[in-house]
This record gives structure tokens, sequence and C-alpha cells, in this order.
């Protein structure tokens, strides 16, 4: 995909600097690792490299990866081996990936997992093994609160949560509903339509429910989207994600509704945007992250990014993997000679602050990141089409 202008600008601004930075903290990585001898640890990635959400899966990969290249291979010290396990669509081939990544792959701790439902799913596997997840996508909440369950991400319901006052006081009228029907969609969405009614917004929708589209299956959005029109809704929200998302937005713009503004979370990320074309241009987003934000850290991963993935602009997904690695490289080094999966679960309790591409955050009670949430449109420059960030909104996270 062609860069937009700004992105470009960033990076050639950056790259020279950036690489620099990230040589320098190799170098310190190397310094302060063991004498040659650490033990090589094994840690499972778990994510979709098959089916609907198969670029998202993909990026949280390369994110995570990316972490591994620009620190020697190496976490805390020690030479990791990663293995590798596709997710798939959900719980149903999750669980069997995870569990032979826990009990036959014995590894310390999991990272990954695109979809929510497959973290509900794999739960009872990581508190019987004690071994921690460090996930790098949506979370849902769990009806029963484990030790052993963190994400780098986001709660699933934050998007939709920090959006909804800026969407009441902007649009200033009723607001259709419509995402996937399945607890990742139920909980994206959920989060922006919970917030909305509490600060006095009206959904659009008959009798004020969301309209749920059956999950993975549908492909044709138009009669649902027949609906919004009919509605006389003033926006729509919605949550959609990989070929999903790219089906959606490209039917938006066919349908009844193309003149009513849209927003959403995941719409238009990573190489889904280039997929949806002119399709996507006039979308608003909501997201934790964006390629231009001005720090050091993300200056550091955008020039990595760049050099392993020229034609390609770096995502929340990828980012948000990267830094999960960062995560379970502080947590290993600090659980010094004595690292198991119980330990590595410890120390990650204990890391505070936490310097990311996307600025400073750290862990709440929930276990996921207390965060700053921006706003973002699909504009052009002449030459390309990029999600530009407009402003900020609410920061969220318990």
């Amino acid at each position: 995909m062609s860069l937009h202008g700004r992105w470009t600008r960033a990076v050639s601004a950056i790259l020279a600097t950036g690489l620099l930075l990230a040589a320098a903290g190799c170098a310190k990585d190397e310094e302060s690792g063991s004498n040659g001898t650490a033990s090589t640890l094994k840690i499972g990635f778990l994510g979709s490299l098959s089916g609907t959400y198969q670029a998202v899966g993909t990026d949280l990969k390369k994110g995570f990866e990316l972490y591994l290249k620009m620190h020697d291979g190496k976490l805390g010290g020690h030479p990791i081996d990663l293995k590798i396990a596709d997710e798939g669509d959900g719980a149903d081939t999750a669980v069997p990936a995870a569990t032979k990544l826990i009990k036959d792959e014995k590894v310390l701790a999991l990272t990954g997992i695109v979809g929510g439902g497959s973290v509900a799913g794999v739960v009872k596997l990581l508190d019987e093994a004690k071994v921690p997840l460090i996930g790098s996508n949506g979370r849902p909440e769990l009806k029963d609160q484990t030790q052993h369950v963190w994400t780098t991400s986001f709660m699933s319901t934050d998007p939709g949560q920090s959006i909804a006052q800026f969407i009441k006081d902007k649009v200033n009228g009723p607001v259709f509903a419509i995402g996937p029907n399945y607890q990742g969609g139920h909980d994206e969405v959920g989060g922006f339509t919970t917030e909305f009614a509490k600060i006095g917004g009206k959904l659009a929708n008959p009798n004020g429910e969301t309209l749920w589209t059956p999950f993975p299956t549908t492909t044709n959005f138009l009669p649902y989207l027949s609906q919004v029109k009919a509605a006389n809704a003033k926006a729509v929200y919605t949550f959609y994600a990989g070929k999903a998302a790219i089906d959606f937005v490209k039917q938006y713009k066919q349908s009844d509704a193309k003149d009513i503004p849209l927003y959403g979370a995941f719409l238009t990320e990573g190489s889904v945007l280039q997929a949806e074309g002119d399709a996507a241009m006039g979308v608003f987003t909501v997201c934790n992250y964006s390629p231009d934000l001005d720090n050091e850290e993300n200056r550091k991963f955008v020039a990595a990014w760049q050099q392993s993935y020229p034609d390609a602009t770096p995502t929340t997904y990828a980012m948000a993997s990267y830094d999960a690695a960062a995560v379970l490289d502080r947590a290993i080094a600090a659980a010094g000679d004595n690292v198991t999966s119980e330990t590595i679960n410890e120390q990650v309790g204990k890391l505070g602050q936490i310097s990311s591409p996307r600025g400073q955050w750290q862990f709440g009670k929930n276990h996921a990141p207390i965060q700053k949430w921006y706003l973002r449109e699909v504009r052009s420059d002449g030459r390309a089409i990029a999600n530009v960030l407009v402003q900020d909104l609410a920061t969220v996270g318990a």
C-alpha cells in the first residue's frame, strides 16, 4: 500500500534516529543479559492465521516477531523459542490449539489471541496450568476474574465507550448500531451503546436494540444496511475487522445509507484499508494508536517496522503485540534466575508504567491498559489514503 504523505514524511524524518535508538537498545539488552548460557524459553503465540480475522492475527504475529528481531531473539536475556499456532475463527479451534501449546509444547506463557470468545474459552486451561496469557487484542469481561489473563491492547468495551460522548455531541440525533453476532461484536458495540445511553443518547434502531449480523457467515450486508436509512439515523456506529470490515465498508458506500456518517472501531485498520479503497473515504474510527504519534518509543517502533515492512503502515494490532513482547521482556528479566510461569505472572503485575509506541500506559485492576484513545478519519492527500489523526478522545481504563 502506498503511504500517506504525512506518514512518509514522518518515516523519512525518523528512520535514521529510530534505527540508531533500536540498535542502542539491542546493545544494551545484550550487555544486561546473562553470560551467554541463559536457558532457552518457550513462549506460545496463538492468533488467527486463517479465517475472517487472518489479517489481524498476521499483524499480531508480525508485531511480536519484530520486537524479538530488535532484541536479538531474546526476552529478559533468554533466547526465545516461539511456538506458533492458529486460533482460527473462535474458541472451537482456539482451545485445542492452546491446549497443545501448554500441555505438549510446555510454553511458559501465551500471547496473541484475536477473539474475545477465544480468550474466554482458554481461561480454565490457563488457570489450571497457571500459565499467564499476555493477550494482544480486545479482551472481554470474564465472569470469574482470573489472575492469569492480561491484555496489552484493551477491554473490548473500551473503544465504543471512549467515543460515545464525541458522537453524541457531534451528531446530535439518533444513531444506528450494527455489528457481528458473537462475543467480540457484542462487547465492542455494547461498549458504545451502553455509554451512549448513559449520557442521554438514543439509538435509531427499532425498539432500541442493536442489529446483529450472523458471524462469520455474513458477506452481504446490503439487506441490513437498508434498515439504516429507513430508521432515519443521523449516524451509524459499528465494529467489524478483517474481511468482514472490507465487505461492510464497500457495501456501505453502495447502499442507501452511504451519505450517513459512519463511525466504528477497526473498520479501516491495517491492510483492510487498501482493500476498501475509496469506499473508506470519510470513515471515522476510534483507536488507541496512530503511527504518527510523536514519542521516542513510536519513532523506534515505526523505523523498525518500516525497515521490515516498507509497504505497510504499523497497526494497533502490531503495536499491542510488540508491547506484549516488551511486557514479557521486563517480566522475565525481573524474575531473575527463577523464571517460571508463576514468576512471570507475578512480575507482570509489578511492572508499573510501560513506555509504548502509543505513549505511557499501565495495567489497571482488570489487567488491561489504562490509556488514551484517538479519533481518526480516512482522508487522501491526492496520492494515497490513510487513517489521519483528528483529535484525542477519552482516557479509559480501570
